[in-house]
């Protein structure tokens, strides 16, 4: 059974770079957020189902999400998509006790098992809810991810960045990085391909 320390070994040395992020990962055990029943694999390198047939990504895809949102102390994130809330505890851990981070998610139960894995994190808040459109109430954002393949970009997203913001997105199974200048255009740069579950509207 591999362990959590060899998991973390081979994410530093495929993935992690940067200090504050390895150290993120190293405060937040996978085994936390997934189902009692997949525990014994919490270190597998591979997405586990959770609830309402979604899954918890795969160990190296939250790294490589992670390092490309490049998010730092003190910003104020937006994440769509909370599944069990694996990803949003690592983007906690980075911005800190003076950043933010609100999360979506818009499967009830999935909102609630969330809700409950990251409860003992201040600088999360938690909101019931679609975010293809993302979450205008505390726009504009520094940092935007959305953890689950969309057919294209929204201009809503877009618009709730902040200039020279990131944001991540996978679209049609390419995992996309767009940078907002700080003149209000965009650079997409494409990341490669990821399986992602599919980002639906209501």
């Amino acid at each position: 059974m591999l362990t959590r320390e060899k998991l973390l070994e081979k994410l530093k040395k495929t993935v992690l770079k940067t200090q504050i992020i390895i150290e993120a990962f190293e405060d937040v055990d996978r085994a936390d957020f997934v189902l009692p029943e997949h525990k014994k694999n919490a270190y597998i390198d591979e997405p586990l189902p959770i609830l309402a047939e979604q899954t918890i990504s795969q160990p190296t895809t939250v790294a490589i999400m992670t390092e490309i949102l490049k998010p730092a102390i003190g910003m104020k994130i937006l994440e769509v998509g909370t599944g069990s809330g694996y990803q949003t505890a690592i983007l906690a851990e980075v911005v800190g006790k003076k950043g933010k981070i609100y999360t979506l998610e818009r499967i009830p139960e999935l909102f609630e098992f969330a809700k409950k894995n990251l409860e003992e994190y201040e600088n999360i808040e938690n909101f019931y809810g679609n975010g293809v459109d993302g979450f205008p109430s505390w726009a504009p954002y520094d940092r935007i991810i959305v953890t689950a393949d969309a057919t294209e970009v929204s201009d809503y997203l877009l618009y709730q960045l902040k200039p020279e913001g990131i944001l991540i997105i996978p679209v049609n199974g390419e995992l996309m990085k767009i940078e907002k200048t700080e003149w209000g255009d965009k650079k997409e740069t494409p990341m490669g391909n990821f399986s992602f579950v599919p980002l639906v509207k209501d």
